[in-house]
This record gives C-alpha cells, sequence and structure tokens, in this order.
C-alpha cells in the first residue's frame, strides 16, 4: 500500500526542497509542481465515464471523470502548501482543514479544527500531509476522516520514514500512501532523516533555519 513516486521529475523537485539554501519563495513554487506530480500518481485510477463532444471534425465519446466532486484534506498548517499542487489538478475538488496540537503531557495528537466538504461517504478523498514522521498526525487524521464517513481515502505526503509508514499502516492497511521517498530513519526530535527540516517553517517563512 505504499507508491514511491520516482518520476524524474519528482525526484528532482524533491532534491531542490531538501536542499537547506532553498529559499522560501522557491520552496513553494517547487512543493507546489511537486505535489502536481503526486497528485497525478494518487489519481491514475480514477473512475472515467463518456460525454458526447464535437470535435472540430465529427462528434465522438469522449473520457470523462465520473462520480462526485473529489475531496482535498489538508493537515493544518503544511498540508496547505501541497492541497495548492493538487488544486492546479484539479480545481473544482472540494477542500477541508483538519488540524491537531501534540499534548505535552500524553505526546498524543489533540484535535483542534475540523471544517470538511458534505458527502464525505460518497467522494475520493485524498489526506494531505507534507511529512509522515512517526504517524501519529496521520493515524488521527485518517481516524477522523473515517469517524466522518469518509470510506474510500488516500494519503499523500512528500517524504516519509520506515517508523511512521509502519505506523499508519498498521493503524490504517485500507489506506494506500504515495510519497516521493521513504527516507532511512526518524532522529530524536521526531524529524525525518535526511528529510527536508520542517515543512510547515519552510513554506510560510516561519523560522530561520539553522
Amino acid at each position: 500500500m505504499l507508491t514511491i513516486v520516482d518520476h524524474p521529475l519528482a525526484q528532482h523537485k524533491l532534491s531542490i526542497l531538501r536542499d537547506r539554501s532553498t529559499p522560501t519563495v522557491l520552496f513553494r513554487q517547487v512543493l507546489r509542481e511537486i505535489a502536481f506530480l503526486l497528485g497525478s500518481e494518487a489519481m491514475r485510477d480514477l473512475p472515467l465515464g463518456e460525454v458526447e463532444i464535437e470535435t472540430p471534425l465529427e462528434s465522438m465519446l469522449a473520457p470523462q471523470l465520473d462520480g462526485k466532486k473529489l475531496c482535498f484534506v489538508s493537515v493544518l498548517r503544511a498540508g496547505n502548501g501541497v492541497v495548492d499542487g493538487l488544486l492546479d489538478l484539479v480545481p473544482s475538488a472540494r477542500v477541508g482543514h483538519l488540524g491537531f496540537f501534540r499534548d505535552e503531557r500524553t505526546l498524543q495528537p489533540v484535535q483542534y479544527c475540523c471544517k470538511l466538504p458534505a458527502g464525505l461517504e460518497r467522494r475520493q478523498v485524498y489526506l494531505v500531509d507534507p511529512m509522515l514522521a512517526t504517524g501519529g498526525t496521520a493515524v488521527a487524521a485518517a481516524a477522523l476522516l473515517k469517524e466522518k464517513g469518509a470510506t474510500r481515502i488516500k494519503f499523500i505526503c512528500l517524504v516519509a520514514a520506515p517508523e511512521g509508514v509502519s505506523a499508519f499502516s498498521t493503524a490504517h492497511p485500507d489506506i494506500p500512501v504515495i510519497t516521493a521517498a521513504l527516507d532511512r530513519q526518524l532522529n530524536g526530535r521526531g524529524y525525518i532523516l535526511p528529510g527536508l527540516g520542517d515543512a510547515g517553517d519552510r513554506i510560510f517563512g516561519t523560522k530561520d533555519r539553522e
């Protein structure tokens, strides 16, 4: 249930994101571009119907996306940077937001925001967070989506750690994970190695990189 998108463009763009010298403006732009590539892979199995159209030469039955509009769900705040690229791909998709913070005593994710479109049970839902590190937040976010009625979910991230993939797949074996890289491990602070640092800080320019 783990797909690593090894397209040369995806890997090239990921290298730009990993580079600590990449400025915020370029980080945002490239993140949007790689999200487009990850989304294309994640959506390759979308159902198609047919619609009659007129080309300049004749009429034909042409393929068209079938079913309820898609839903992209961003795990705040860094997921928003990925959703922008997915919306370039499917501008008509609905967008939801989930927010969590870590309880300092229990170290467990605590929900503080949940804004989701109606009809999740009839939509293909893409849960989005740039990093799958320990997996705690992703596990909680997917559980909340299921609680709200979602039955078809995929998880999209830029970079994953083996620890996070293991935790997420154990909790949600029915949810595929699409990523650009499976990195080596987590460090003592729960950051992915080699990783790309704190994605939220790098997207929004809220912290100087060491």
